[in-house]
């Protein structure tokens, strides 16, 4: 299977006897996950303070923008498995100032990518990894420090297999991730220290794959989390229907993602597995298995506006691939997001120009979902078109309406009632 190797290699360190090196970065001891894990999803397996790579001290001597600790907790995948899964919590220096308890906003990082060091929680430490080999960006900490100046404290996930040195991340698989998210604000709740407690209302925030993320979290929370006291959910740029995804990262600054996909479902799912095998050529081999240790960086260096008939047998492309294999395209049918009524509010934003993950299925989810009656807030973000699949109108909207978004969210977690826009659907673009 592509991307057997790395995953065999990490495995095999699972223990932490031997040390994990992903792209000559060293995973700390911390990321490899037991084998024997609790029963109970949410249950924190190990914590330990993890020192920010961007904070200042305070005026009153407490670090700004808060106390970081390095959490590993219990999941459960999409074949039902128990999963050991990392993050952080941060407690925030800042003061609570809304109604009831102190809130928890839980985050679902952007793509970062697949290999170990790429972990949103590694990326607080070091916001900048820039080796000879690989390169990764903590951009999710401008987010991540707005949110925690409101006075709430934040919960990042990892996701299954990012950190984690057991398994290979399972990129955009919406079981996988939903549940990671809802697992990590169960386990903020008994962190050693933190001030959030089982009363304390929840806010999931997440963009493009943490927007896919988090709208399956709000989905999945009436059945699988219900102690979870939901009160608003962000919802940015979410791959809702990974098919006409795929067809928007095909040929990409960020086609390096098709790798990260592949080689994710094919751990988790037998059918898409044999597709692979049965129609990826050598040189697709050989980019699955260098895309499975690979950042965001290195992606866009080493493969960025790649076509996926290069990787493919008779120079088809993998939307043909799918289309030709009912068991593939069953599979992602089944990771379609707006099937279900999502619980509490939901603020769904897109940019209209957004060619990477699509406008318009980010739209379609809008419509779904207020066709089961949701209360959804959508925001057609308008900018210029900066430029086709260079990822810049799919970034833009990232920074344009973070500020209306971390205030929206602000707003459920005060108990601010929010009130539905979906009437204004047939005119909005």
């Amino acid at each position: 299977m592509a991307g057997s190797g790395a995953a065999a290699a990490a495995g095999a360190a699972a223990d932490g006897t031997t040390p994990v090196v992903s792209r000559g970065v060293t995973i700390p001891a911390f990321y490899h996950p037991p084998a024997d894990l609790p029963a109970t999803n949410g249950t924190l397996i190990r914590t330990e303070p993890l020192p920010l790579g961007l904070s200042i001290p305070g005026l009153d001597g407490r670090p700004m923008p808060g106390t970081a600790t390095r959490l590993m907790y219990r999941s459960t995948d999409s074949n039902g498995r128990a999963v050991g899964v990392t993050g952080a919590y941060i407690e925030p220096s800042a003061a609570w100032r809304g109604t009831g308890p102190r809130p928890l906003v839980a985050v679902a990082s952007g793509t970062m990518g697949q290999g170990d060091q790429c972990a949103p929680s590694f990326a607080l430490q070091h916001p900048l990894t820039l080796t000879g080999d690989t390169l990764s960006v903590g951009y999710e900490a401008l987010a991540i420090y707005r949110l925690l100046a409101t006075g709430a404290a934040v919960v990042v996930t990892d996701y299954v297999g990012l950190g984690a040195t057991d398994r290979l991340h399972t990129y955009v698989n919406r079981l996988d991730e939903g549940r990671a998210l809802l697992d990590a604000a169960r386990a903020a709740r008994t962190v050693p220290g933190a001030s959030v407690t089982d009363r304390s209302r929840v806010g999931l925030y997440g963009y493009s794959q943490g927007g896919g993320a988090s709208a399956a979290a709000a989905e999945l929370q009436p059945t699988y989390a219900p102690d979870v006291p939901l009160a608003g959910t962000y919802v940015g740029a979410p791959p809702a229907d990974l098919t006409a995804v795929i067809g928007g990262i095909d040929g990409s600054a960020l086609a390096g993602a098709l790798g990260w996909s592949l080689n994710g479902f094919a751990q988790s799912d037998p059918a898409v597995r044999d597709v692979i095998e049965a129609n990826v050529n050598d040189a697709g081999r050989a980019a699955l298995t260098d895309t499975s240790t690979m950042c965001v960086g290195d992606a866009i260096l080493r493969y960025a506006f790649t076509k996926s008939s290069r990787w493919i047998t008779g120079g088809r492309s993998l939307t043909a691939v799918i289309a030709a294999s009912p068991e593939a395209a069953a599979v992602l049918d089944r990771q379609r997001i707006g099937t279900l009524k999502p619980a509490g509010p939901v603020r769904v934003a897109t940019g209209v120009q957004d060619d990477i993950v699509p406008h318009r299925q980010a739209r379609q989810l809008a419509v779904d979902w207020c066709r089961k009656g949701a209360n959804v807030t959508y925001q057609a973000v308008s900018l210029p078109n900066l430029g086709d699949k260079l990822l810049t109108n799919h970034l833009a909207p990232l920074i344009t309406d973070q500020g209306d978004a971390v205030a929206w969210l602000t707003d459920r977690l005060a108990g601010r009632t929010a009130y539905s826009n979906c009437w204004t659907m047939p005119l909005q673009p």
